[in-house]
C-alpha cells in the first residue's frame, strides 16, 4: 500500500521531470525585440596597415643643367659654331634640293597604278609630302643663311632678279623658292579643288613643282662656288631620275588614252 508520502514523492519527481524537458525561455534582448534573432553582423575587416613611405632616390634632374651648360661650353671651345655655319653654307642648299627632288620623284611615284596598289601610293604620298615639308625647312634655312653671311641682300632673296652680283642666278633660286612653296600650298589645299573643273587647276598649279626644281638645279650648279665632285654626282642622279619619272609616265598617260579610244 502507497502512502500519502510516497504519492507526494511521486508528483514532486514528476513536476521536476516535466520542468527538465520543457524549453527554456529565453531572455529578451535590451532592445525589447522579445524572442527574435539578431541578424548576424559582418565580419569586421581588418585595417589597412599604413603604407611605408619610398625612399627616396638621388635624381639626376639637377645635375642636367650642369651638363647641358658643360656641353655647349666644349662645343664652342672645339669650334663646332663655326664649322657647321660653314657647312650649312655650302649644304643647306644642297639638302634641300636632294629633299625637293626626292619630293618629285615619290610624287611621281604616287600616282603609279600598275606597279603599286593602293596601301603602297598612301605610303608614297605620305613620304612625299614628309619630304615637302623637308626640303621647304632646308630651303628657308639656305636663305636665312647666305643672308646673315651678306652673300646676298634680304631685298635679293625676297625680289627675283635684283641681285648686284648675279641677278639671273639668284633670281632663278628666289623664284623656285616662290614656286615650291605655292606648290606646298595647293598641295595643303587640295580639298578645296575638289569641285567641278577644279581638278585642272589644282594639277596645272601643282605641276609647277618642275620648272621650279629645274630653276633651283640651274641656281645649285653656278649660283655659288664651284660645286664638289659628289655634289655635281648628286645633282646629276636628281637630274637622270626625274628625267625617268616624268618619261615613264607620259608612256603610262598614253598608254591609257589609246585604250580608252573606241
Amino acid at each position: 500500500m502507497r502512502t500519502t508520502t510516497d504519492r507526494q514523492w511521486e508528483n514532486q519527481m514528476h513536476m521536476s521531470r516535466t520542468q527538465t524537458l520543457l524549453p527554456r525561455p529565453r531572455p529578451r534582448g535590451r532592445s525589447g525585440g522579445g524572442g527574435r534573432r539578431r541578424a548576424p553582423q559582418p565580419p569586421s575587416r581588418p585595417r589597412p596597415r599604413p603604407r611605408a613611405r619610398p625612399q627616396t632616390r638621388p635624381s639626376a634632374r639637377p645635375a642636367l643643367p650642369a651638363a647641358i651648360l658643360l656641353l655647349l661650353a666644349v662645343a664652342v671651345q672645339a669650334g663646332v659654331a663655326e664649322r657647321t655655319q660653314e657647312f650649312l653654307d655650302f649644304g643647306a642648299g644642297v639638302l634641300a634640293l636632294v629633299s625637293l627632288t626626292s619630293t618629285v620623284l615619290w610624287g611621281l611615284a604616287a600616282t603609279d597604278r600598275r606597279l603599286l596598289g593602293s596601301a603602297h601610293r598612301l605610303l608614297a604620298q605620305g613620304v612625299h609630302r614628309g619630304l615637302a615639308v623637308a626640303g621647304l625647312g632646308f630651303l628657308a634655312l639656305h636663305i636665312w643663311v647666305k643672308v646673315a653671311e651678306d652673300r646676298t641682300s634680304p631685298t635679293a632673296a625676297t625680289v627675283p632678279f635684283t641681285d648686284n652680283t648675279q641677278p639671273f642666278l639668284i633670281g632663278l633660286g628666289t623664284l623656285a623658292g616662290y614656286l615650291f612653296v605655292a606648290v606646298a600650298v595647293t598641295g595643303a589645299a587640295r580639298s578645296a579643288f575638289t569641285g567641278v573643273g577644279r581638278s585642272g587647276l589644282w594639277r596645272t598649279l601643282h605641276m609647277a613643282a618642275y620648272p621650279a626644281w629645274g630653276a633651283a638645279l640651274v641656281h645649285g650648279l653656278h649660283a655659288g662656288r664651284p660645286a664638289a665632285g659628289w655634289v655635281t654626282a648628286a645633282y646629276a642622279l636628281c637630274l637622270i631620275g626625274v628625267a625617268l619619272a616624268l618619261t615613264l609616265r607620259m608612256r603610262t598617260r598614253q598608254r591609257e588614252a589609246r585604250g580608252g579610244r573606241p
